[in-house]
């Protein structure tokens, strides 16, 4: 099995964790943080209460609680599980709990002590809202004036620390160094002829990538709209599999978005 680059710093966060109750993660994309940190701090002991990781996005929420389920052979509800407005899959056995932004405020504001939980994960910190800094500001109140045993973990890929760590009271800062993959952008130009479709500029640049590299293709496009028009055209493109990837489609659909390809895989996704 191929070793992700934050199981070398593992130990590192957890002795952070062990002596401050606090600390701020540096990890670029694809490090492994967002699913392999908690199921650590779970097997760990460290945590003796459930721990809640924040997703500002409701794909990632979902997708987060699907692949920790998976690593421990179960399914989403048991050890691990999920919340967002509208949706829920948890249960008494939930140990790790991935929630949305609007929901952690909701908890603070029934349980300002946030009894039964022992730890908060603040993920992509670095897209930076309103409600993830509110819970992070809240977080810290609590843990000052309530809960001293609360963990206050922050993550992020591009975020610079310091002055996280410096608001968290000198928290520690543990950096992960990651790997990187190379990809190469295309824009779609200005098309010469004036009564070309964007879509179908688009489908021609796809097209033209296709023929030129190799890998996989993730193309940006407004909407559900010109996504599923784009869709059409690359019907029957030999060798890939064209998929769709936008907020409101089913997660089934979405989760198979984002899985494996028989074949070269084109991914048509609004900036889900």
């Amino acid at each position: 099995m191929t070793r992700l680059p934050i199981e070398d710093v593992l130990e590192e966060l957890r002795a952070a964790i062990a002596a401050r109750g606090m600390a701020v993660l540096q990890a670029p994309p694809g490090a492994g943080k967002t699913t392999m940190v908690p199921l650590d701090l779970l097997a760990s002991g460290l945590i003796p209460g459930r721990i809640v990781l924040l997703e500002p996005r409701r794909l990632a929420a979902r997708a987060a609680a699907e692949r920790m389920a998976e690593t421990l052979g179960e399914a989403v509800g048991a050890t691990v599980g999920y919340r967002m407005r509208g949706e829920a899959r948890v249960s008494k056995a939930t140990r790790i709990e991935v929630v949305t932004e609007g929901i952690l405020t909701r908890m603070i504001q029934s349980d300002p002590g946030l009894e039964g939980i022992g730890a908060l994960i603040f993920d992509e910190f670095h897209e930076r809202s309103l409600n993830a800094d509110l819970g992070l500001a809240l977080a810290l109140e609590i843990r000052g004036a309530l809960r001293e045993d609360l963990v206050l973990l922050v993550m992020s890929a591009t975020l610079d620390a310091e002055p996280v760590a410096a608001l968290m009271g000198d928290a520690p800062v543990v950096t992960s160094a990651g790997r990187a993959f190379p990809v190469e952008t295309r824009w779609l130009g200005r098309s010469p002829d004036a009564s070309m479709r964007f879509e179908a500029g688009v489908a021609g640049l796809v097209r033209q990538a296709i023929e030129e590299t190799e890998g996989g293709v993730l193309v940006f496009l407004p909407g559900e709209a010109e996504i599923r028009r784009v869709e059409a055209m690359l019907s029957g493109l030999p060798g890939c599999e064209v998929r769709p990837l936008f907020g409101a489609m089913e997660f089934a659909a979405q989760r198979a978005a984002l899985g494996p390809a028989s074949g070269r895989k084109v991914v048509l996704a609004t900036a889900i």
